[in-house]
């Protein structure tokens, strides 16, 4: 079968032969729809992250996938169903975490990651995974089906942040997405659900495309050339919730100062090593004094695919159909690693969705 994955010492990924893969007991052999192309895939052709599998020279790209069911082997999934895979594996046996169904918890060492981290992704014809992995959708969400791994990433963070401020009573009503990329897009759309008012900050000028789907969204965009993430408060209010998505590393302390009194942040972004200065006394003055919050999250777990699931399914496709911006077949599976002022949103599609 054919495969897009990307060697040692090289910087872009190929199309490589690799046999088919026959499922053990209790897989399923799955034939791939799409698969999306996202920036930690840009990270792992870099050379910045991930890891191919032991003994072997390249690493077979994605992790968010959506695909028919072609062999169910002794699972309970029928032929035909269609199914999107969670992305973490046990590295050698299982572990305590995956053995409390808390996958997503587990620090460094303690997981495999497929397409990122000691094992082969789904950017293959067919890949074959655990049942307890695989995580059914509505055959109407096939053609968007990849694009519930990078929602369930919102769906936890949103569930941590809750979590964080369980003590007492909570109604959040603001909400600030750091980034408007693809991530910070899809968040803004499953953030409207819950609050009243979402705003979306990013470095853009107008006329800009992630710029028109935020206000098709109905949230706010917020140019950071023009208002920096500690004035947000005064020039548009303080936010009961930040989600930050950028990787860039200050903002994990502006955020601290975007906040209202009770609010919370999500950390998503993952920076590179970053020595500047900040007054921690202040800031920590605004943890204590105002009951503020900060929380990292990572990775999501089987009820974060399925709340994401939900999420899809009320999503607007012209608000979807504005986000991805390309979907492309293997003769021309390059375009979906592009990465200019045009592009939000890619996938490289394997075969087309047939319902049964």
């Amino acid at each position: 079968m054919n495969a897009i994955a990307v060697y040692e010492g090289a910087d872009e990924p190929v199309v490589t032969e690799k046999p088919r893969p026959e499922p053990a007991a209790g897989e399923a052999l799955v034939r791939t729809l799409r698969v999306g192309v996202d920036g930690t895939d840009h990270e792992v052709i870099a050379g910045g992250h991930g890891d191919a599998p032991a003994g072997e020279d390249h690493l077979v790209l994605g992790h968010e996938a959506v695909g028919v069911v072609e062999d169910p082997n002794d699972t309970p999934f029928e032929a035909g169903d269609v199914v999107v895979p969670t992305v973490r594996r046990p590295p050698n046996g299982a572990n305590e975490y995956f053995a409390r169904g808390e996958p997503d918890m587990a620090p460094d060492g303690e997981y495999h990651e497929r397409g990122i981290v000691g094992a082969h992704g789904f950017m293959a014809e067919y890949f074959t995974s655990p049942a307890a992995f695989l995580v059914e959708i509505p055959p109407a969400l096939a053609e968007w089906g990849f694009l519930v791994e990078p929602i369930s990433i919102t769906e936890k963070a949103i569930e941590h942040a809750h979590a964080s401020r369980s003590a007492f009573h909570w109604e959040p009503e603001s909400a600030l997405v750091l980034g408007n990329g693809s991530l910070g897009l899809l968040t803004v759309a499953t953030l409207d659900e819950s609050f009243d008012r979402v705003h979306c900050l990013g470095r853009r000028e107008r006329p800009d495309p992630t710029i028109d789907i935020i206000e098709s969204l109905g949230a706010t965009y917020v140019n950071s050339n023009e208002t920096a993430v500690p004035d947000v408060p005064d020039v548009y209010e303080p936010m009961d919730f930040v989600f930050e998505a950028t990787g860039y590393a200050p903002h994990a302390f502006e955020t601290i100062e975007a906040l209202a009194p009770n609010g919370v942040g999500a950390l998503l972004g993952v920076p590179g090593d970053w020595e500047f200065s900040v007054d921690g006394g202040r800031l920590h003055r605004e943890f204590v004094l105002h009951n503020k919050a900060l929380v990292g999250s990572v990775n999501s777990g089987t009820e974060h695919f399925e709340a994401a699931v939900e999420s899809l399914s009320r999503f607007d496709t012209r608000f979807l159909g504005d986000l991805v911006t390309g979907v492309y077949g293997l003769d021309e599976f390059e375009a979906a690693f592009a990465d200019d002022d045009t592009t939000i949103k890619t996938a490289v599609e394997f075969d087309a969705y047939e319902e049964r």
